[in-house]
Parts: structure tokens; sequence; C-alpha cells
């Protein structure tokens, strides 16, 4: 049809590849543009060859050898605290604080979650932590009244689980795995206080389903991560059908339980009296009385249970590896503890101001987030990193991607001495890092569960406190990264306690 036009193939061909060269030139300009007007210089570049695809060969290889953490390390001390970089996509790396503060607020707007959000619909479909814009904000006002004081501050929600962790510490010195036992606790709580039922790992009455549910979950969330990793190229995780059908059957289960919450919503609305013999808080029961969509339901459960499980376990690992090589702040600590001589009430843990600062100090050495990334959905800038000196502000183009590390920022000298390195839990007693400082992330994102995960983490180091007068450390090396869903540790939290003599 086009040579009946006059129009040959060869004609049609370099009259696209001019039209796309015109768009690219187009497009170059007006960044250059928006980049002048806001005063903006160009951050540092990391060599790479290949698109990047040789820097992304050495992250996987460090990953793979637990020292993801290490070479981001190096990378910084390098190439400064912002630059940019290859993966086999452009990035921008920083730990400046000021642009943590633009990308988490004040350019709040500007940025996406984006391919993580892809890389976690398969499992967590569209909840809190895994969507953007209209769709997150209903997920934050839809679960942000189940995290009310009067939840947090139940502490009969703790007493039962970390009691049964107590019984599984042995008491004649022999070495225990503190990281395994603070896993089982936190899947045990989590599942009573979501779904209503504990999967009662401790216990050792686990049924054969929520085995079968703890496995496919590992399953699912190690795709997950995967696909994370793999970015643009997450499609290829599918080639391995295990993620995909793991995925599937945590799903199954966890959208069972919401059929029958809502079944049980139904009974409540037909006999009152049912709904007042009704004892213990279930987040899916309260959750159910402001949406009764299935898949919401499930995909906001799944969003939290992934929050609420992995990052308490990894924290109080991280902490009793830590307590166990400090005689000195374990003494001290458990001075503060031993002033309350009864099961601590929410107010006793509010106002133990040492236990605060040790807490903190794990958080600072060891975030449970230590990279995170955010995608530009609009071209943008940032404050810092620009420039010869990397003063001014540098641009971000829409669709650039920008890796942030609160690891290294939590480690900046400038911030929290020379050293920032060490664990010093007294630092706290003046310092006000701002924005060098985000555990828990900040801004409109702010973890939603934080006072409650604060609040669990801190009951469960107090009654251990109470009940063992030493910890020893049975391990010699020193950490080493697993960076999953969460950071943890690779060779677990290896520890002797001592028990009170009675």
């Amino acid at each position: 049809m086009l040579d009946s036009l006059g129009i040959s193939s060869s004609t049609v061909l370099w009259a696209t590849l001019a039209s796309l060269a015109l768009l690219k030139l187009w497009r170059t300009l007006s960044n250059w543009e928006f980049a002048r007007k806001n005063g903006c210089g160009g951050a540092r570049k990391m060599p790479s060859y290949v698109f990047g695809f040789d820097t992304l060969w050495n992250f996987i290889k460090a990953t793979n050898n637990h020292n993801a953490i290490g070479l981001v390390e190096d990378w910084q001390r390098q190439f400064g605290q912002t630059f940019q970089f290859r993966l086999g996509r452009k990035l921008v790396y920083t730990c400046e604080p000021k642009n943590f503060q633009a990308i988490l607020a004040t350019k709040f707007q500007d940025f996406d979650l984006a391919g993580r959000n892809l890389a976690a619909s398969p499992l967590l479909g569209e909840g809190i932590f895994t969507s953007d814009g209209k769709v997150w904000e209903h997920s934050r006002a839809l679960l942000r009244p189940n995290f009310v004081r009067n939840q947090i501050a139940d502490i009969d929600v703790y007493e039962h689980h970390v009691s049964q962790l107590i019984k599984r510490i042995p008491r004649d010195g022999s070495t225990v795995d503190m990281q395994e036992l603070f896993y089982m606790m936190t899947i045990d709580s989590a599942t009573e206080f979501l779904f209503g039922r504990s999967f009662n790992t401790l216990g050792g009455r686990e049924s054969e389903a929520s085995k079968s549910f703890a496995k496919n979950w590992d399953i699912a969330g190690n795709g997950m991560l995967i696909r994370m990793r793999l970015g643009p190229f997450r499609g290829l995780s599918n080639l391995n059908p295990i993620y995909t059908k793991a995925s599937t059957e945590v799903r199954k289960f966890v959208k069972e339980l919401v059929r029958e919450a809502l079944e049980h919503r139904e009974l409540q609305a037909s006999n009152p009296d049912e709904k007042a013999s009704s004892q213990s808080y279930v987040f899916l029961h309260e959750l159910a009385t402001r949406t009764q969509d299935e898949k919401v339901l499930t995909d906001q459960l799944l969003n939290i249970l992934v929050a609420g499980r992995d990052t308490t376990a990894a924290f109080l690992s991280i902490l009793f590896f830590l307590l166990s090589r400090r005689k000195d702040v374990w003494s001290k600590l458990r001075a503060e503890v031993l002033k309350v001589d009864k099961r601590p009430s929410f107010e006793d843990l509010k106002s133990m101001k040492y236990l605060t600062w040790v807490m903190n100090e794990t958080l600072r050495l060891y975030p449970l987030i230590p990279l995170n990334i955010r995608t530009a959905n609009k071209n943008t800038t940032l404050p810092t990193g620009g420039g010869s000196d990397g003063t001014l502000p540098i641009f971000i183009p829409k669709g650039r991607e920008v890796m942030f590390c609160s690891y290294n920022a939590h480690r900046l000298p400038e911030v929290y001495g020379e050293d920032a390195s060490e664990f010093r839990p007294e630092r706290w007693a003046d310092l006000k890092p701002g924005w060098a400082y985000i555990p828990f992330n900040g801004g409109p994102r702010i973890c939603i569960g934080q006072q409650f995960a604060l609040t669990e983490a801190s009951y469960t180091i107090v009654r251990i406190l109470q009940d063992f007068e030493s910890l020893e450390s049975r391990d010699s090396e020193p950490f080493k990264e697993l960076v999953g869903l969460t950071l943890s540790m690779k060779n677990g939290a290896k520890v002797a306690l001592t028990p009170v003599q009675t």
C-alpha cells in the first residue's frame, strides 16, 4: 500500500528514526532547561560498562556473599554521599539527610514506589506498602484506626507469646539461637493479632495448614525479593513457577480466613449477644467493619503481616546479638528493668529511658530496611549532591530511580561523631539527628505500626531481662548481614542465658 502511494519502506524507516531522534533531542533540551532553572549541578558518576551490568553483577555477587551493604559503603567512600550509577538502568544513590527529607516529605508527591509495587503485587496485592496515590491514601485511612493507643497499650496481647518464648530458652547455660525463637514468637503473635488464631509454633501445636502457610510464605517472600532485585527484568522470576505457586497458596490461605471473618461479622449482626461475648481484639474482624471487600482485606492483611512479623523478629535478634557482646550495656539496662518488680505496664515501658536508648542505637546501626528506592513520577530535584563540591541541587528526571541508604546515613560522623560505627546507647542522651535517622521511614509514609512494634519489642526485652540475670555470646563471628525483605543475621543470634536464681 505504501508503494502505491509512492512511499518506500526505507522512507518510513528513516522518518521514524528521525522522529525518535527529535523526540530524544526535545526531551534532552527540556530536561536541561528544567535543571538550569532550578540551579542544578551534575552529581558524580560511578563508571560502569555495558549499561551497568558489570555493577549489577557485582551487587548480586555481594548480596550472595552477604556483603551488599559493605559494597554500597565502598561505593560511597569512592564517589561521595550522592552519585549516579547504573544497575542495568540509571539510578541516583544518596545518603544525604536533606535528600531523605525531600523524598519522604517535602517532595513526597513527586515520588512513587513504582517498581516495588510490580515486584510485590503477586504476593501482597494492592496494600498500604505496595500502592501509591489514591489507593495508598485509602489504605492508610482504612488501617489507621486499627493502631490506636488502646490496642498498642494492651500488654496482654504480648504476654502469652513472650512467656512461651521464655519457656523455650535453655536454663542450663546451653547455646540457643534467639533469632530462631524470635521469628517463631512474632509469627505466633502476628497471626493471633491479625487473624484471631495463633500458629502456636513456640508451643509445638502448629497445624499442618499453618506449617504449609509458613513454608509458602518464605518461598513467596523470596520470590518477591528476587523480583525487586531484578528491577525491570523482574519477569525473569516467572521462569521458576515455584514462586507463583507459593504466592497463590498464601493468598488462598488468607482469603479463606477473610471469608470466615465476614461470616463471623454476619453472625454478630444477627446475634447481638454473640458480639457482646466476644473477648479478644482481632485486627481482621475490626477491619471487616469498614470494608467487606475480600481482595482489599486479603491485600491489607498480607501487607501488615510482612511488615509486622519479620521486622520485629530481626530487630530483637540484632539487639540481643549486640547486648551479648556488651556486658556493661546489659548490666545497665537490667538495673533499669529491675526497678519494676512486676509485669511491666505500657507506662512502665515508656518510662524506661535507657531501654529507649538501647533500642534507638540498635535501629541506628542496623536499620531494618537499610536500602530503599523511590521512582520520580515527574521531573523534579533533590536539594543537594550536585556540582563540583556536591552542594548544588540535582536534577531527577521522570522515571529515574533514587536509592537512599539509611544504613550509611545512620553512621555519618558529622551527625553521630567519630565513633558512629560503635554501639553506644548513651549518645541518645542529647542526640537529635533529624532526617539522619529514619528507621521507620518518615513523612506521610512513616510506618503506621511503629508504636505497636516498639511496644512488643520493649515488652519482650524487659520480660527476658526480668527472668535472666546474664547473657553471653556463643558466636565469635562479626555481624554478617542477610538482606531479605528486612535486614537480619546470616549466623543468627547464638547466645547463652543464665536464669535468675530463686
